[in-house]
């Protein structure tokens, strides 16, 4: 197999949008981030939610009004068929590629393509309340659901456009119409693996010379109604009670009791390398390469450890790398009991003698887990601190815990680093791992 790092086509970052609960807009996601800011706190926007004293990562400066006349005021006509999270990702996208300042005029649009990555998406119970009453049949005192009637009574209750407003493919149809991108196009629904994934499968496009431009992003919600009730019922979710929200989401710590949900969107351009500098393109980053797993017993029970090893060394071996190359992890810190220990003990394995050395933050814990999008707007912590010459920092982290043996976590404020090279790994509670380097520039 050739490795990525053998091809004569270098894949670059050239622009970053973010919608996210530490800001919208790369600027101030990073001024925010460096500065130690936290984005959660209780939710305002969504009145009941499954999130343990409705507390997340909400994005508040996103709203119906500054969606229409600020962040898509280029997409108004379309709006009506997205649902929040949607709308978050062809935000993202959109910013992008102003930051990138590519002239949309000047570029070949067969050779603009997108790669994005999303959770999969839900109505909200409010959508399907009316139709579902018109299926009980009148007089009925126990108000039962009658299926039958659903093709005669219940469907034609729907909001006219339903279906176009919850697929999570939409956001690279909008993406490609609005970017008039012909290229390529892909959508990838893989939870929290879905960040380095989409950006894996851009970098892999470009290098096999499919593509020359590619918007590689992700967008996620877990603060939705009925996810955050998913996630109550399956998943374990921080609770401590009066504390200030801020201090809920301790990846690694030994007082972690769960993650915390949040909603978030993050986008990239990836070029051609050759391309982005003869249109004087600003770089912000290389990717290096990238490597995926997905690993189970015999009896089917997920081995994370397994997949986040594999997927690591998949990346290594991509970008012709070792170990001792890497300057720090973003780890995927979901602030879990066991999820944490199983990629703390991976780390160790990928890194060794030195796993209790190399740096490692987790961004978690300011941002939650807002799902497919965690992975992007991680990687985009890292290029903030990177930028200045610092690895952003992990909060909440202040006591070490024994089941994760040693690591050297970057906690409290960003710490100096020379090394410009992250590993970026994020991981599904099912065994699905995703690993991505990138070099910032």
């Amino acid at each position: 197999m050739t490795r990525s790092c053998d091809s004569p086509r270098r894949v670059v970052i050239t622009g970053v949008g973010i919608v996210s609960p530490l800001g919208i807009g790369f600027d101030t996601f990073s001024k925010n981030l460096l500065e130690g800011k936290s984005g959660i706190s209780r939710l305002e926007s969504v009145s009941y939610s499954g999130a343990p004293k409705n507390v997340g990562g909400e994005i508040k400066d996103f709203t119906d009004a500054t969606a229409k006349n600020e962040y898509l005021k280029k997409q108004r006509k379309s709006i009506k068929v997205m649902c929040r999270e949607i709308q978050f990702g062809v935000a993202s996208a959109s910013m992008a590629i102003e930051n990138s300042a590519l002239d949309m005029e000047a570029i070949d649009h067969e050779r603009f393509g997108v790669e994005f990555g999303a959770n999969l998406m839900f109505s909200p119970p409010d959508v399907l309340k009316d139709p579902a009453w018109h299926c009980v049949d009148e007089g009925d005192t126990e108000f039962r659901f009658r299926l039958k009637h659903w093709g005669s009574q219940g469907i034609s209750n729907l909001e006219p456009l339903w279906l176009l407003r919850y697929l999570p493919n939409m956001p690279a149809c909008h993406i490609g119409i609005y970017a008039d991108a012909r290229g390529p196009s892909n959508s990838i629904t893989q939870n929290e693996a879905s960040g380095n994934l989409a950006a894996a499968e851009a970098f892999y496009v470009i290098t096999r010379g499919q593509a020359d431009t590619m918007v590689a992003g992700t967008t996620g919600t877990r603060i939705h109604p009925v996810k955050s009730m998913h996630a109550a019922l399956w998943d374990i979710l921080a609770d401590y009670g009066d504390e200030p929200p801020e201090t809920w989401c301790r990846p690694f710590d030994k007082t972690r009791r769960g993650e915390v949900l949040a909603e978030g969107a993050c986008s990239m351009i990836l070029e051609e390398e050759g391309h982005a500098k003869a249109r004087g393109a600003k770089i912000l980053g290389r990717i290096l390469g990238a490597g995926s797993s997905c690993a189970f017993d015999r009896n089917g029970t997920n081995k994370v450890t397994r997949a986040i090893v594999n997927a690591a060394r998949a990346a290594l071996r991509d970008a012709g790398l070792t170990p001792a190359d890497i300057g720090h992890v973003n780890a995927h810190g979901l602030g879990t009991p066991w999820i944490d220990v199983d990629e703390a003990l991976a780390i160790h394995e990928i890194f060794g003698p030195t796993g209790a050395t190399v740096p490692v933050t987790a961004l978690k814990s300011v941002l939650a887990n807002p799902g497919a999008s965690c992975g992007a707007l991680e990687l985009a912590g890292s290029l903030a601190g990177l930028r200045q010459g610092l690895i952003p920092a992990t909060k909440n982290y202040h006591t070490p815990d024994p089941a994760c043996r040693p690591l050297n976590i970057v906690a409290d404020k960003p710490q100096p680093t020379s090394n410009r090279i992250v590993l970026n790994l994020n991981t599904t509670t099912f065994g699905q791992a995703a690993a991505l380097i990138v070099e910032a520039a």
